[in-house]
């Protein structure tokens, strides 16, 4: 069984990632930079399921995540709130060097940033509020409630998310069917099955095919939500050619949804005060 020690080395993320987003003509979700990292790489299935510690993440999503981070705050990478990502210029000129590099510039640009304040304890505090910390408490969070409380929170975001007759059913049984609703667009109307599975780990292949062959005939379209993730294995299960396609929404994804939608998460904006002791040269 692999373990985290088997998986290549932080630094050696960057180049195979930038080069990933140039080949898909400079912008990427993160479920297509994570499939073609993985292959750029040559990571099995079994490294890619290495867990992180004890959450619900895997080692090399979270590596990967950090990668994201790491590129925008050097200028490298931009993402929007729909979760894609595009290299920028600056990226696309960045040499194997320079993307090596990465990690070891931005830990200096932290350590001149805390220098540069006086109270540098709001400094590490604010820092701390990452991409990564906020969705990790929000992950543990959403571990803690009851299982039937995260069926009513995937109806609730279901119906802030434009569904209707969002019923939860929560029958055992049923193939793993928590509930339906139903997704109109414009003059088109989508009956939906979902599933929710409040997990640590990761949701195979086979789950998707049970959840599938529940769903045929009594739906147009399935959605399964989860805390943790799916396997490489479940995500080509969830687009196999000639089956229903399944909408998969991992916890990454989630935390993404519940941010936008106000959900349990609140976004404050912090006040940045800079002093330009030259201006006052020029009085």
């Amino acid at each position: 069984m692999p373990s985290k020690s088997d998986l290549p080395s932080f630094e050696s993320y960057f180049r195979p990632t930038v080069e990933c987003v140039k080949a898909r003509g400079g912008s990427i979700t993160i479920e297509e930079m994570e499939e073609a990292v993985a292959a750029f790489m040559q990571l099995s299935d079994e490294l890619r399921a290495v867990p992180h510690g004890d959450g619900p993440r895997s080692q090399f999503d979270y590596e990967l995540a950090w990668v994201r981070t790491y590129l925008k705050k050097v200028g490298a990478m931009e993402n929007s709130e729909r979760g894609v990502w595009r290299l920028t210029p600056a990226g696309a000129a960045m040499s194997d060097a320079e993307l090596a590099a990465v990690p070891r510039r931005v830990r200096e640009m932290d350590r001149q940033r805390r220098e540069a304040r006086e109270v540098e304890q709001d400094i590490d505090a604010a820092q701390e509020a990452t991409e990564l910390s906020w969705k990790d408490a929000l992950l543990a969070a959403l571990l803690g409630i009851q299982p039937d409380a995260f069926e009513r929170l995937c109806q609730r975001i279901l119906r802030e998310s434009g569904f209707t007759k969002v019923e939860v059913t929560g029958r055992s049984g049923d193939g793993g069917i928590d509930g339906t609703g139903v997704l109109r667009l414009n003059l088109l109307s989508f009956h939906v099955l979902f599933q929710s599975k409040r997990i640590r780990g990761s949701v195979g292949a086979s789950t998707i095919r049970d959840f599938r062959g529940a769903m045929v005939g009594r739906a147009d379209k399935g959605l399964v939500i989860t805390t943790g993730s799916f396997t490489p294995e479940a995500r080509r299960e969830a687009t196999r050619d000639g089956a229903p396609a399944i909408d998969l929404v991992d916890g990454d994804a989630l935390c993404d949804l519940l941010k936008q939608l106000r959900i349990g998460v609140e976004v404050k904006l912090v006040e940045e005060i800079e002093v330009n002791p030259p201006y006052f040269d020029t009085i």
